[in-house]
């Protein structure tokens, strides 16, 4: 009965198993994989720049796998496939493969982040990104 109370709170709440959807990740994280979003990651920390967060989109069970690229009062924009946080072109050595994406400069409201996936070869348009409020952030992958 402790085991099973014990895994039943463990896997609820702390270590919560998901299953990898879609490329928006790759090449970092692949479609079809397993992972745990430890819940626990951002108790005595704020998540910052480059950190891979889950994102709860309605409860538990739908989560989006982003990379938190600008932080609140920052401005953030795409230029020509390039990243630029406050003017400044930040090197992302995790993206692989052409990117052309542009998008105006906006800056990140306070409480929010601003998160994208990876793979920046998938057009603008078929992508989820942008600011999100720091409140919907669950945790991180374990791995």
């Amino acid at each position: 009965l402790i085991v099973a109370l014990t895994a039943f709170v463990l896997f609820k709440f702390v270590l919560i198993p998901f299953r990898i959807s879609g490329d928006s990740m790759w090449p970092t994280y692949r479609n079809g994989g397993m992972n745990f979003c430890f819940t626990l990651a951002f108790l005595f920390s704020d998540p910052v720049r480059a950190d891979v967060v889950t994102i709860r989109l309605a409860g538990n069970r739908a989560m989006l796998l982003k990379r938190i690229v600008a932080l609140e009062n920052d401005t953030v924009e795409f230029r020509d496939g390039r990243l630029l946080v406050n003017q400044q072109v930040v090197p992302e050595p995790y993206v692989s493969g052409p990117c052309d994406w542009n998008l105006p400069p906006r800056t990140v409201k306070p409480g929010h982040v601003y998160v994208v996936g990876d793979n920046r070869s998938v057009p603008m348009e078929r992508h989820h990104f942008g600011q999100t409020p720091v409140e919907r952030i669950v945790g991180e992958p374990l791995w």
